[in-house]
């Protein structure tokens, strides 16, 4: 296992991160934003086919294929997936897998109810601040962190498979964070999430990905690079 330097970039990165989610929290700009989609009757976007049929329905499906692709290329490696040795595409394909997977289990043990379950927006639930775990606003709930987001964001974990500073680690990186990023927005324009639901998601996968790749031996970076 690879050492975790508290000072590293990474570590660094994440932890400012990390205090970059706390401070949006803080300033209320959930609300504000929600605000510019929405009506007191609701969100007008909820139901357009842009935003339900392709970035929700389409892109869950578009996500699925990529998944079922990605485990066959454990097997049979196509493209730049062949640089990387089998034991390395394993831990990529464990690694988007467990992102999804996490995000989907702490969004079912959240009470925080969705943007258009409130009370502000059409619905009927007060507004509960999420960092109020266990504290129900009498909605659904259900809602925090963004799981469908992770169908973006969970890909950022290319960047680990990948040595550092390769073309390769940029474009998963990027790709996967822009991808949950599409995804998050259009949620939020439906009122499905807030934006810090889609940004903790972000956060959760990223962490989730740097965490597990600790358990790379250092010595696959070298076949990594083919």
């Amino acid at each position: 296992m690879r050492p975790l330097h508290p000072f590293s970039p990474l570590a660094l990165a994440t932890a400012l991160s990390l205090l970059g989610l706390a401070a949006w929290d803080l300033s209320g700009a959930d609300l504000a934003l929600a605000r510019l989609a929405a009506t007191p009757d609701g969100f007008p976007a909820r139901d357009h086919w842009l935003l339900t049929q392709v970035m929700h329905e389409g892109a869950r499906a578009l996500a699925g294929l990529m998944l079922v692709a990605l485990a066959a290329t454990v097997v049979w490696p196509l493209g730049p997936l062949r640089a990387l040795t089998r034991a390395r595409r394993l831990w990529l394909l464990a690694a988007v897998i467990g992102g999804m997977v996490l995000v989907s289990g702490l969004k079912r043990l959240s009470d925080t109810s969705c943007p258009w379950n409130l009370a502000a927006f059409g619905g009927g639930a007060p507004w509960v601040s999420h960092w109020q775990w266990r504290l129900a606003d009498g909605g659904p709930g259900h809602c925090f962190p963004a799981g469908h987001a992770s169908a973006g964001f969970a890909w950022m974990a290319g960047f680990f498979a990948w040595p550092r500073g390769s073309a390769q680690a940029r474009l998963w990186l990027w790709g996967g964070l822009g991808a949950g990023l599409a995804l998050g927005i259009a949620q939020q324009l439906r009122g499905a999430h807030f934006m810090s639901h889609t940004l903790w998601t972000a956060w959760i996968c990223w962490t989730w990905a740097w965490g597990l790749s600790l358990l790379l031996p250092r010595e696959s970076d070298a076949a990594a690079a083919g």
